[in-house]
């Protein structure tokens, strides 16, 4: 179990790309498929609860997408980049394998060379994770502020899972599955500064978090690169939705028995989004008020790594998260891994 007491959030800074994808678009890309399945159209809306996502311009990096999130955080937060004492990068997409992605986010955002800079890597968890590494630091005097980024790029992943669907005039209705749950991704950046909080710290302050491992899991979401420029995933959408919201509940346990942060202490909670099923099951499973749960679902889809932290960013810019309440990150990733993190905004 985690426990802080000199950690705050600063300032969030997030990019959203300027390309919209709708759903109905992709099922006309899919035209050819659905009409050789007597597929209906209007399904992947309805199944998923996802209107549209976001995409970047052709080519765009996902430490170019890092970036742009990384300078309006420092820009909005009045931070001089040389005083970034540590940066995180904790994307599922990357530059490459070598090296780590954080070296050209550094570069791009002119951090000084003392700045200590690591990847961090944990499929749709990697954000939170991110906030737990700087964390520690903190707590512990290691130093004294940071920031944690991550920019996830969906591009390529839905052009290849669209032209594979098409092109592959084999596949089955059941074939088509595992394949699904990839035409809900979407693309966007997120970057958060965090320093050690003062005496009587007014900002947001991360205090608490817990989490449990469920890697027996593991096979049910992978993500490979086939050729050159073709990546594709394989899903098992129904199976890891309920086994990620097993694993939520036995972290939710361990989350909610410290005092003051059981369901009806936090005032908002913010969930990697995936669907709407998903997100139904997990609130009913954990016995929360799905009404405290702040969405971006229908107009983001599931950005990954970026999805809660961003959508944590849209309610405090929204008012609909504000000074003196609760709220609680609810992740769950691949693998399956879970964390929860408690925030508490004090007056």
């Amino acid at each position: 179990m985690l426990q802080y007491s000199r950690v705050c959030l600063d300032t969030f800074g997030y990019q959203l790309p300027p390309r919209i994808l709708t759903s109905a678009e992709i099922e006309n890309r899919l035209a050819p498929l659905y009409d050789r399945l007597r597929l209906t159209p209007g399904r992947l809306e309805l199944m998923t609860g996802i209107q549209e996502r976001r995409l970047w311009p052709p080519g765009t990096k996902p430490s170019e997408a890092a970036i742009m999130a990384g300078r309006i955080a420092l820009e909005k937060g009045g931070w001089d980049p040389a005083r970034i004492e540590c940066l995180i990068f904790t994307s599922v997409s990357r530059d490459m394998m070598e090296p780590a992605t954080a070296s050209f986010v550094h570069l791009g955002l002119g951090l000084s060379p003392t700045c200590l800079i690591f990847d961090i890597s944990n499929a749709c968890l990697g954000f939170l994770d991110g906030m737990v590494m700087l964390a520690n630091m903190i707590e512990l005097g290691q130093v004294r502020n940071g920031l944690v980024v991550s920019g996830e790029t969906a591009e390529e992943l839905l052009e290849s899972t669209m032209e594979t669907l098409v092109r592959d005039t084999s596949l089955s209705r059941k074939a088509i599955k595992p394949a699904f749950a990839s035409l809900t991704i979407g693309s966007g950046s997120i970057a958060l500064v965090m320093e050690r909080a003062g005496a009587d710290e007014r900002r947001c302050r991360l205090v608490h978090g817990s989490w449990r491992a469920s890697t027996v899991h593991s096979d049910l979401c992978h993500g490979n690169q086939h050729g050159a420029r073709t990546t594709l995933m394989e899903t098992n959408s129904e199976e890891l939705m309920h086994r990620g919201v097993e694993a939520a509940w036995r972290t939710w346990q361990i989350f909610s028995s410290v005092p003051g942060w059981g369901g009806e202490d936090v005032d908002r909670f913010f969930c990697h989004q995936v669907g709407t099923a998903h997100a139904r099951l997990l609130f009913e499973r954990l016995g929360l008020d799905s009404g405290k749960n702040f969405e971006t679902l229908e107009t983001l889809g599931n950005v990954g790594s970026v999805s809660a932290p961003i959508t944590m960013a849209m309610a405090m810019e929204q008012e609909a998260f504000k000074p003196g309440q609760k709220a609680a990150l609810l992740g769950i990733g691949s693998g399956i891994n879970c964390m929860m993190l408690g925030v508490d905004w004090g007056q």
